[in-house]
């Protein structure tokens, strides 16, 4: 069971750098994918291998990375429609689009 954990520890590590330099909606789509993905991907890998831990940690990584890929396709960035002030004087986005 802790070669489990391992595994989809670090799958779910993995699928974490996928998510960096993205806007913060990409971020959580992709993150949500990869730990999702990386979750699935190594029940399926434990269960197809006969409950080893090498295709555990094959089925996470599997899984992980697409799981980001397919979270970050999904989500799509939102546009800034209209800016304004905050009350630092900073420009910040108030309405927006897709």
């Amino acid at each position: 069971m802790t070669k489990k954990m391992i595994a989809i520890a670090l799958a779910l590590v993995g699928a974490l750098s996928l998510s960096a330099c993205q806007t913060q909606e990409q971020q959580t789509g992709t993150l949500v994918g990869g730990a999702v993905g990386a979750g699935t991907g190594a029940l399926i890998g434990s269960a197809v291998s006969g409950g080893s831990a090498g295709g555990a940690i094959a089925g996470g990584v599997i899984g992980g990375v697409g799981g980001a890929l397919v979270g970050n396709a999904v989500t799509r960035p939102r546009h800034c429609a209209r800016h304004g002030y905050d009350v630092y004087g900073n420009r910040i986005c108030v309405a927006w689009y897709n």
